[in-house]
């Protein structure tokens, strides 16, 4: 098979894995879902990625030999319009970090939108809770928003008569935000021997590393923006937990909340169990990687980053998507010294990343904040008691949430 097949093939069988996720997506949004039936469409999208994969190891193969079997006379550099954007990047990143130049006259180097992008991917697949509330791109480093909490929005006119005239509506109580773009930076060694290696692998470091910064950075700043519970536990049994379900936040809100606590304080909920005997944490079916407490998401943070408080374990619980607002400048750079930061008397090269974001509250009732140290199993119900229950008449029956207490 000629390189132009195998081109095609590699087109072909990446277009078919495309169109197998469509089919994935549809699934798991159908409410007739089938276990069996998603388990074979994933098994026949993963055959399809690898098959893609191998095509093009093969392809990338395939034109290394015809360049090898190539005359040296039919060989010729690329122009400059036809150096792809990773590898001119890489050669301006080397260019940095030895040399100090890029061509740019400062010394400094912007990451390319397609690279910013591969980050960003890698940022929402680490545990990263950017991908809780909101992420607005901007272009200045300050500005301002006006925002109405989901709680003050007040209901129009009803109006009985047709030819009545409209009121006034009531003004708004409405909050202005002001945002200042903040620079966050970090510096890395860099070897002789990375430098020497392919355009591949130093963008894969290179990716791997600022993305655990970005997710680590932003992820203190918004915890910040979360605020820290109070420090005297508010939650001792499963029914706390309904309550702060239930009694905390706008009606509205309940569908898209969710919960976030720490790993000490996701391991004792993780041992919580019904009256049936059952553990309270609940696998998602269509996402094995995440757990569901009383039907709604729980986020884990790492101790690390979300500490406990005076012994207490935090929990949050809400939508973050109506109360943070992250603004993100999106201009990533990268500054190089050897002279610097314990470079030169090392020989080594230093590379500094910046960060450019700001973290600012929208609406502080979007989410609620407890504390736990121990949460109580549900008290096993006896045979005697489901009988009372069943035989009770229905004018004196309790409500189905104070029956399951």
């Amino acid at each position: 098979m000629g390189i132009n097949e195998l081109n095609n093939a590699w087109i072909a069988k990446g277009q078919a894995v495309s169109d197998l996720n469509d089919k994935l997506n549809t699934a798991v949004l159908d409410d007739n879902f089938s276990k069996d039936e998603f388990t074979k469409l994933k098994e026949q999208r993963d055959n399809a990625k690898a098959q893609r994969d191998a095509l093009k190891d093969q392809l990338d193969e395939a034109r290394a030999q015809e360049v090898k079997a190539m005359k040296s006379e039919d060989k010729k550099p690329l122009n400059k319009k036809e150096l792809d954007i990773k590898d001119q990047f890489v050669k301006d990143f080397k260019n940095m970090v030895t040399s100090g130049t890029t061509g740019t006259g400062n010394g400094g180097l912007t990451i390319p939108e397609d690279i910013q992008y591969t980050i960003n991917q890698l940022v929402r697949q680490f545990a990263t809770l950017q991908n809780l509330v909101n992420v607005e791109s901007v272009s200045t480093t300050s500005g301002s928003r006006v925002y109405e909490k989901i709680s003050d929005i007040k209901p129009m006119t009803d109006l009985d008569d047709e030819s009545a005239a409209i009121p006034d509506m009531d003004d708004p109580e409405l909050t202005l935000i002001k945002y200042a773009i903040h620079r966050y930076a970090a510096i890395q060694t860099v070897t002789n021997s990375l430098l020497k290696d392919s355009v591949e692998n130093i963008l894969s470091w290179l990716s791997q590393w600022v993305a655990k910064k970005v997710t680590v950075t932003r992820n203190t700043k918004i915890i910040e923006a979360m605020g820290k519970p109070a420090k005297k536990p508010t939650i001792a049994k499963f029914d706390d937990i309904k309550d702060l379900e239930n009694n905390t936040l706008d009606p509205a809100l309940m569908p898209s909340a969710s919960f976030v606590t720490n790993q000490s304080g996701y391991n004792v909920l993780s041992k919580v169990k019904d009256a049936q005997g059952r553990y309270m944490l609940q696998r998602d079916v269509t996402q094995p990687d995440v757990y569901r407490l009383d039907g709604k998401t729980i986020t884990v943070v790492a101790d690390k980053w979300l500490p406990d408080i005076s012994g207490a374990h935090p929990l949050y619980y809400g939508d973050l998507k109506q109360g943070i607002t992250l603004y993100d400048r999106e201009h990533m750079s990268l500054l190089s010294t050897n002279v610097g930061a314990g470079a030169f008397e090392h020989d080594l090269y230093k590379v500094r990343v910046i960060d450019r974001f700001d973290v600012e509250v929208i609406d502080d009732g979007a989410w609620a904040t407890a504390s736990f140290k121990t949460v109580a199993n549900q008290p096993a119900t006896t045979p005697e008691e489901s009988g009372k229950a069943s035989a009770a008449p229905s004018s004196s029956a309790a409500p189905a949430s104070s029956a399951a207490k």
